[in-house]
C-alpha cells in the first residue's frame, strides 16, 4: 500500500502553529470587544436618553473608548503576528523553493519561474485581510444567536441574509475558479515568451523581428486578459449583488426592528444593537467575498508550490566523500535532453584516469556538449551510471563537489557582480586564487586594463564585456582553485590568436598539475597537449584512444594558404 508523503508546506505551516494560535486568541478578544459597540448603543438609547443623565453618558463613553483602544491595540498585535508569520515562512521556504526552481530548470528548461511569485502570493494572503475572515468566521453563529435572543424575527432576517451572501461566495468560486486558472496559465506562457525574447534582444533587433515577436506576445497576453476580464466580470456581478444584499439587509433589520419597537416587543436600543450585531455577523462573509480573488490566487500558488516541492524533493543528507581525484567513468549511459525522450547519448561507456587529458571531437549534434553535461552531473542519465572516483556522480553532495569541478559551457554566462566575484564563483573572494586563475586563463592583463580592474562590474550576463572576454573570464572561473575535474566545452570558440595561445598554455599547466581535463573542440590546435582523443558521432563513440593513433585515422590534408599543406579533422 502506498504511503502518502507529508507535504513540505504543511510541515512548514505547522512550525507556525503557535503563532496562528496566538492570532486566534487575539481574534477571540477582538470579537468580544466588538460587542462594546452594540452594548454602548443599547445603553444610550434605553438608559441615557430615557434618564437624560449626562454623567452616565460620560462614564459609558469613557469606558467604551477605553475598550475600543484595547481593540485597536489587539488588532495591531494580530496584524504584526501575521506579518511575522509571513516573514518566518519566507525564511523557511525561500531557500528551499529557490533550490527547487533551479533543479526543476535542469529537468525541464523554463520550469519553476513562477515559484517565487507563488511564494509571495501565499505570504501576502497569510499576512493580509483575507485571513482575518477565517479567524472571525467562528463568531458568525455567536452573533446570530445574539440577534435571535433580541428577537426571533430579526434572527431569521439575519440568517437568510447571511445564507444568501454565502451562496454568492460559493457562486464566485464556481464561476471564476476555472477561468482564473486558465488566465494564470496563459499569463505564465506570455511571461516565459517575453523572458526568452529579452535574452535574444540583439538578434531580434538586428533582423527586424521585434514587430513579429510583439504580435506573438500580444496574442498570448490577450488570451490572459480576456480570461481575467471574464472572471472579473463574473466576480464583479456577484460582488455587486453581495453589496446590494448587505444594504437591503441593513435596511430590513432597521425596518423590522422599528416595527417591533412600535409593537412594544423590543426597545429602540435593542433595534440598533441588533442591526450592529448582524453587521458583525456578516462581516467575515463579506470580507471573504471581497478577498475571494486573493484567496483563489493563494490557493493556486499553494497547489503549484506543493507540486514543485513534491516533484523536486530536498536533497537527503549524504555522508561526505573524500575530495575527488578526478577519475571519470561512464557505464553504458543513455541520455536525452530534459523533457525529451529522444536519446542523444546512446550507450556510451569509457573511463578517464585521474590526471589524464582527453580531447573530444566530432561533427555538430554528435552529442559532445550533452556528454559534458552528463559528466558534470547537471543532466541525469536515463540508464547507465556516470561515476566520479567510483561513486555515482549524483550521490555526491553538490555543494561539496562543486569546488572540485571546473566547467566552461558552450554558452558563457557571467552574473551581475564584479569580475573577481565571478571568477571566485561568488564565494569568499580569495585574491591570490582569483589572480592565479586569471593568469592561467591569460586574462590577467586584460582585466588590469579595465576601468576598475578586478572590481569592474560586468553587468547582467556580462554585458559590459566582449564575447572573447566573457569566455576568458569564464575559463578563469572554471580554473579557480585548480579543480580535480575540468571540462571545457568549445573553450576557444570566441578567442583570438592571443586567447588561443593562452588557452594552450593553460592546457599544458593543467596537464603538469595532473588535473583531469576534458576539452571539446573543433580545432586541432588544442589537441597538442591531450593524452587521448575521443571521436563522437550521432551520440556514439566512433573512436577513443591515444591521441596520435586516433588523429592519424581522422586527419586529412588540406591545401593551406599559398598552396602550403595544412591539416583538418575529418570528423569535424
Amino acid at each position: 500500500m502506498k504511503v502518502a508523503t507529508k507535504s513540505e508546506l504543511v510541515e512548514v505551516l505547522k512550525t507556525c502553529k503557535d503563532a496562528f494560535v496566538g492570532a486566534g486568541i487575539f481574534s477571540f478578544f477582538i470579537n468580544i470587544l466588538m460587542l462594546a459597540s452594540p452594548v454602548y448603543m443599547l445603553q444610550i438609547y434605553d438608559r441615557v436618553l430615557a434618564s437624560r443623565n449626562v454623567t452616565t453618558l460620560i462614564v459609558l463613553s469613557v469606558i467604551t473608548a477605553g475598550l475600543f483602544a484595547v481593540y485597536a491595540a489587539l488588532e495591531t498585535l494580530r496584524s504584526r503576528v501575521l506579518v511575522r508569520i509571513g516573514g518566518k515562512l519566507d525564511k523557511l521556504l525561500s531557500g528551499r523553493v529557490f533550490d527547487a526552481v533551479f533543479k526543476a530548470a535542469l529537468q525541464r528548461p523554463g520550469a519553476g519561474g513562477q515559484a517565487m511569485r507563488d511564494l509571495d502570493a501565499l505570504r501576502e494572503f497569510l499576512t493580509g485581510n483575507g485571513l482575518f475572515a477565517f479567524f472571525d468566521a467562528p463568531w458568525l453563529p455567536i452573533y446570530l444567536v445574539a440577534v435571535f435572543l433580541i428577537h426571533p424575527m430579526l434572527g431569521i432576517v439575519a440568517v437568510l441574509g447571511g445564507a444568501f451572501i454565502l451562496v454568492l461566495a460559493i457562486m464566485t468560486e464556481m464561476a471564476t475558479r476555472k477561468t482564473l486558472s486558465e488566465a494564470t496559465a496563459a499569463n505564465l506562457l506570455a511571461g516565459r515568451f517575453l523572458d526568452n525574447s529579452l535574452r535574444n534582444v540583439e538578434a531580434l533587433t538586428a533582423m527586424g523581428m521585434l514587430p513579429s515577436m510583439l504580435r506573438r506576445w500580444q496574442d498570448r497576453r490577450r488570451k490572459h486578459l480576456v480570461l481575467q476580464a471574464l472572471a472579473s466580470d463574473r466576480a464583479g456581478v456577484i460582488t455587486a449583488l453581495s453589496k446590494f444584499t448587505r444594504i437591503v439587509l441593513q435596511s430590513a433589520m432597521l425596518g423590522f426592528g422599528a416595527y417591533l419597537v412600535i409593537q412594544n416587543e423590543i426597545t429602540a436600543g435593542l433595534m440598533i444593537a441588533g442591526s450592529i450585531m448582524m453587521g458583525r455577523a456578516l462581516a467575515p462573509i463579506e470580507l471573504a467575498v471581497a478577498t475571494w480573488k486573493q484567496f483563489l490566487a493563494a490557493r493556486s500558488a499553494y497547489s503549484r508550490l506543493n507540486a514543485l516541492l513534491a516533484a523536486v524533493p530536498a536533497d537527503a543528507e549524504r555522508m561526505p566523500l573524500p575530495a575527488p581525484q578526478g577519475a571519470i567513468e561512464l557505464e553504458r549511459v543513455i541520455a536525452a535532453p530534459p523533457g525529451s525522450n529522444i536519446p542523444v547519448i546512446k550507450g556510451v561507456g569509457f573511463r578517464v584516469a585521474s590526471g589524464d587529458a582527453v580531447g573530444i571531437i566530432g561533427p555538430s549534434a554528435a552529442g559532445k556538449s550533452s556528454l559534458a553535461r552528463l559528466m558534470v552531473g547537471v543532466w541525469p542519465a536515463h540508464s547507465g551510471v556516470v561515476r566520479l572516483d567510483g561513486a555515482d556522480i549524483h550521490s555526491w553532495d553538490r555543494d561539496r563537489l562543486g569546488p572540485h569541478v571546473g566547467y566552461l559551457p558552450q554558452d558563457i554566462e557571467l552574473f551581475e557582480g564584479t569580475i573577481a566575484e565571478n571568477i571566485a564563483r561568488f564565494g569568499e573572494v580569495d585574491a591570490e586564487a582569483v589572480i592565479a586563475a586569471a593568469k592561467m586563463a591569460g586574462v590577467h592583463d586584460m582585466i588590469l586594463h579595465l576601468p576598475n580592474g578586478y572590481d569592474t562590474a560586468v553587468g547582467a550576463g556580462g554585458a559590459t564585456l566582449s564575447g572573447g572576454q566573457r569566455q576568458r573570464v569564464g575559463l578563469a572561473r572554471a580554473l579557480y582553485n585548480l579543480p580535480s575535474l575540468i571540462i571545457l566545452d568549445e573553450p576557444n570558440s570566441n578567442l583570438d590568436r592571443e586567447g588561443e595561445a593562452a588557452l594552450a598554455r593553460a592546457m599544458v599547466e593543467l596537464k603538469a598539475a595532473k588535473r583531469t581535463t576534458i576539452v571539446i573542440t573543433h580545432r586541432p590546435s588544442l589537441l597538442a597537449s591531450v593524452d587521448y582523443v575521443m571521436v563522437m558521432n550521432s551520440g556514439l563513440i566512433e573512436a577513443f584512444g591515444a591521441r596520435d593513433e586516433v588523429l592519424a585515422k581522422f586527419m586529412r590534408p588540406l591545401a593551406g594558404p599559398a598552396g602550403h599543406p595544412s591539416a583538418a579533422l575529418s570528423a569535424v
